[in-house]
Formats: C-alpha cells, structure tokens, sequence
C-alpha cells in the first residue's frame, strides 16, 4: 500500500523538467565554447584578485591597528618573573619487540 502511494506520488511530480532548465550546457560553436571558457577564465581571475586584495587590506588593517592601539612603544613586563630548574627527560626504551 505504502509503495502504490509514493508511486502515486513521484507521477504527479517530475522534477526532471526542472532540473533541465538550470543544467549547464556547452555551446556546440567551438569559437562561442571558446569565448565561454575565455569568460570563465577571467572571472576566475577577477575573484582571485579580488580575494588577494580583500586579504591584504585586512592583515594590513589588523597590522595598523596594533600599531596604534600600541602607541609605538613596546609592552613591559611585570616583574613576577617565574624561575624554575628544568631537566631533559629522554625517550623511554620499548621493551616489546614490535
């Protein structure tokens, strides 16, 4: 019963229609399939270029920013200054054979 009625249902609507109208096609004139790739190409281009400069500005705007917030002077230290003995501790040997 539930198979008759979502087959019921997939007839009532086909999608493929839709999906046809948005699917890309390639153009059968090889000098258009070329103008199109040549398009392609340059958007891609343009949306890295844009990506790189978009980028810059902002490590630039972060670098500019620190470099005022700071007021050109470097950061102190506190005094509590943490001393402490440290020793190497070395790998320890595996003692099974794998």
């Amino acid at each position: 019963m539930i198979n008759r009625t979502f087959r019921s249902v997939h007839a009532r609507f086909d999608a493929s229609q839709l999906g046809a109208m948005f699917a890309p096609r390639k153009p059968r004139h090889p000098l258009l399939r070329l103008a199109v790739g040549l398009v392609g190409l340059a958007l891609l281009a343009a949306l890295l270029v844009v990506g790189v400069v978009v980028g810059t500005a902002m490590l630039a705007a972060g670098l500019v920013r620190r470099l005022l917030t700071r007021g050109g002077r470097t950061q102190a230290r506190g005094g509590s200054v943490v001393e402490a003995e440290y020793r190497v501790v070395d790998k320890p040997v595996h003692t099974l054979p794998y």
